[in-house]
C-alpha cells in the first residue's frame, strides 16, 4: 500500500509500518549481519534479541516515532570496536537488502541511507 497516497505527509516511521514493521526489518537486518563474512565475527557473542530491541528503539524514535532509545549514543557504542570503512558499507549493504525483502521504495531506501552515512563519522573508527 502507498501510504503517501493517503497521507504525504507520513513520517518514515510511519510509511515503515511503525514498530511492527521496523521491528521486522531490523530483525532481517540482524539475521543478513549474521551471514555476511564480512561482519558476523562482530555479531558472534551478541543476543540477538538485545540487538533487534535496540536496532528497532533507534530506529522508530529517529524515523519519527513515539519509542525512546534507550541504548548507548552511536559514539559510545562503537567505541574501540575499530570498525572500517569496508564494514561501514557491508552494514549499509545489509540494511539496504533487509529494505529491499519488505519492497521498501526508494524514497524511504535512500533516506535510510542518508541517515546511516550522517552517522559514519560516529561509527568508523581505525
Amino acid at each position: 500500500m502507498n501510504t503517501e497516497a493517503i497521507c504525504p505527509n507520513a513520517t518514515l516511521y510511519e510509511r515503515l509500518g511503525k514498530r511492527p514493521g521496523i521491528e521486522a526489518i531490523a530483525t532481517d537486518i540482524f539475521n543478513n549481519h549474521m551471514k555476511n563474512p564480512l561482519i558476523n565475527t562482530r555479531y558472534a557473542n551478541s543476543d540477538p534479541a538485545n540487538v533487534i530491541r535496540l536496532v528497532t528503539e533507534m530506529c522508530c524514535a529517529g524515523f519519527g516515532g513515539p519509542e525512546t532509545y534507550s541504548g548507548k549514543d552511536m559514539i559510545s557504542a562503537h567505541k574501540g570496536m575499530n570498525i572500517n570503512a569496508v564494514e561501514f558499507v557491508a552494514v549499509c549493504d545489509d540494511v539496504l537488502a533487509a529494505l529491499d525483502m519488505h519492497n521498501v521504495g526508494k524514497r524511504e531506501k535512500d533516506e535510510i541511507l542518508c541517515i546511516l552515512y550522517s552517522l559514519k563519522n560516529e561509527v568508523v573508527h581505525l
